[in-house]
C-alpha cells in the first residue's frame, strides 16, 4: 500500500509536535529524514520567514523569505514551492522529499509561529499573478 508524501510528513510532524520540548530529539529526527535542509528550514522558522496569506474564499498560500532574500511562493496543500531547489532536487532528480521552504512551512505549522496575513480574493490573485509575471 503506497503512502502519500503529505501523510508521511504529517505523521513525522505529529511526532515532532509531541517531542517539541526535547529540541535535540526533534532536530535529530528532522536531520535524519530531511538531511541538511532540516537545519536550513529550522533557521527560516527561527527568523519568522514564513507568512500564511489567506483570503475570504478560503484560499491559502505561503510566502517564505529565503536565506538569499528572495521570496518564494509555496502551496502546501499540493506540496509545491517556486524555488529552484524544489524544481531540481524534488521534481527533476527526485532525490529530496521537500525543499527547505516547504519543510519550514510544515515546521512552523506544528510550532504555531507562522505569521498570518488576510487579504481579499483579488489581492491574493494579484499576488499570484505578480509572481507569475516575475518568473516570465
Amino acid at each position: 500500500m503506497a503512502v502519500a508524501l503529505p501523510e508521511v510528513v504529517e505523521e513525522l510532524l505529529s511526532e515532532m509536535a509531541a517531542a517539541v520540548r526535547d529540541s535535540a530529539r526533534s532536530t535529530g529526527l528532522l536531520k535524519f529524514v530531511f538531511g541538511s535542509s532540516a537545519i536550513q528550514a529550522l533557521d527560516l522558522v527561527d527568523r519568522q520567514s514564513i507568512t500564511l496569506i489567506s483570503s475570504p474564499s478560503g484560499r491559502r498560500v505561503y510566502q517564505v523569505l529565503g536565506s538569499s532574500g528572495k521570496t518564494y511562493t509555496c502551496l502546501a496543500s499540493c506540496h509545491y514551492c517556486s524555488c529552484p531547489a524544489f524544481a531540481f532536487s524534488v521534481l527533476r532528480k527526485n532525490d529530496s522529499l521537500l525543499c527547505k521552504h516547504l519543510l519550514a512551512i510544515y515546521i512552523s505549522q506544528v510550532m504555531r509561529n507562522c505569521q498570518q496575513l488576510s487579504v481579499s480574493d483579488k489581492q491574493l490573485t494579484d499576488i499570484l499573478l505578480m509572481k507569475k509575471k516575475l518568473e516570465a
